[in-house]
């Protein structure tokens, strides 16, 4: 922040006598430099400016935002009372400038982005006749900063359904104003749209899905636009840009048949493996889910215990090959203590088990992102959207209302 011995100041072109006086808000810059420095009153006449003077008025530019606790959140637009505007410069202290644009009668300047909480910025402005000056604000600090967590990882390469997710620390009441700051783009213009959802932990989220799973190759990268914007009562300022990037890996769909008690893994259209399962119990808790799981993880070996998914028969075991589908639990992994019901019935907690070996091999061909498209009448319900990734059991016009910009 600016401190309290810090105040506004002005700089003028030695080139040519000033011809702008910098007004921040609504006063003369100059009665602030008088408060403080003992130059001549803001009433006084500036040197070839006073009454009679033959030189041309005083050029006034007026700037939305002054002093040290300015409100932000709002663009910082700049306006000249006579003449046009040339350049404008809107500097923060880190260095990152505030691009904005002139109006066509060339009077106003205005920011693309609105000023951050606790941020300093300098203005500087010249005229077409040469004339400069500048001045100096701060905007408040935030009360509160709201922050994020991205999927998937920066450079990662991931599966044909994996989606873009944000989920927020704190709630979003501002949907739109954040989601305006979200930019998606993509090496081929990949028809998309970002949807609000409640996650599995209960916080705010948003997800960017394409219309139909990805192309493989597809670069995707996001700009997260943030700083300065409010996400609303009880959320936060955010107080920081967000951006990653991540390509497209093979096409590869894992399907599960819960009535056949079979899994495949189909890649472009071939069939790579075709292996006997045993997925959940049917007929109560223990049942798996049904629709399109997205592969969210690849864990390796876990310890997996029947408490942490709210199961009364009790279970503690190390599980290899763990590739976790949902929030709550639904893995596919290694089950080599159900080896009777392979291919026969389902009969696991829910997860879909296989072979050490088969296991194994799907373990090392899967992807971070492999939509697993699980069918049958064997199952508890569809996996919800933020039940892990479930947007893909959505219908795309439905997923599209989900938009805050909608």
């Amino acid at each position: 922040m600016i401190s309290a011995h810090r105040h506004l100041h002005r700089t003028t072109s030695l080139a040519r006598p000033a011809r702008l006086t910098l007004i921040v808000g609504t006063a003369v810059l100059g009665v602030a430099l008088t408060a403080c420095s003992g130059g001549a009153a803001a009433s006084d006449p500036k040197p070839g400016r006073g009454a009679g003077s033959t030189d041309a008025p005083d050029t006034r530019i007026t700037v939305n935002l002054r002093g040290t606790q300015a409100t932000a959140g709002r663009p910082v637009t700049v306006t000249l009372a006579v003449g046009r505007l040339k350049t404008v410069k809107v500097t923060a202290a880190e260095g990152d400038a505030l691009t904005g644009r002139i109006s066509g009668n060339g009077r106003t300047w205005t920011s693309d982005r609105a000023a951050a909480p606790g941020t300093e910025y300098s203005v500087e402005a010249t005229d077409t006749e040469g004339g400069t000056d500048g001045a100096e604000f701060a905007t408040a600090e935030a009360g509160k900063v709201n922050k994020l967590t991205l999927a998937p990882g920066k450079s990662t390469t991931v599966g044909i359904a994996q989606p873009l997710s944000i989920v927020f620390d704190n709630p979003v009441k501002d949907k739109a104003a954040v989601e305006r700051g979200l930019k998606v783009t993509t090496s081929n213009n990949t028809e998309g749209s970002w949807g609000w959802l409640q996650d599995y932990s209960g916080k705010d989220r948003i997800d960017w899905r394409p219309k139909e799973y990805w192309k493989p190759g597809t670069r995707v990268t996001l700009d997260a636009e943030l700083n300065g914007i409010d996400s609303g009562q009880a959320g936060g300022w955010f107080v920081r840009d967000y951006a990653t990037t991540f390509s497209i890996g093979r096409d590869q769909v894992v399907e599960v048949d819960l009535d056949r008690h079979r899994l495949a893994l189909r890649r472009d259209g071939q069939t790579i493996m075709d292996v006997p399962m045993s997925a959940g119990t049917p007929g109560g808790e223990k049942a798996s889910w049904r629709g399109t799981a997205v592969l969210m993880a690849k864990e390796g070996t876990i310890n997996m215990r029947s408490e942490t998914v709210g199961l009364g028969d009790a279970y503690d075991k190390m599980v290899d090959s763990s590739m976790r589908l949902t929030w709550s639990g639904m893995y596919a992994h290694a089950a080599p203590w159900n080896a009777a019901y392979f291919g026969v019935a389902n009969h696991s907690s829910g997860c879909v088990g296989m072979s050490d070996a088969n296991a194994a091999e799907l373990y090392r061909k899967a992807q971070v992102g492999d939509p697993f498209e699980i069918s049958g009448a064997d199952a508890k319900g569809t996996v919800a959207e933020g039940n892990g990734y479930g947007a893909w059991n959505v219908s795309w016009s439905d997923w599209q209302a989900k938009s805050a910009l909608s």
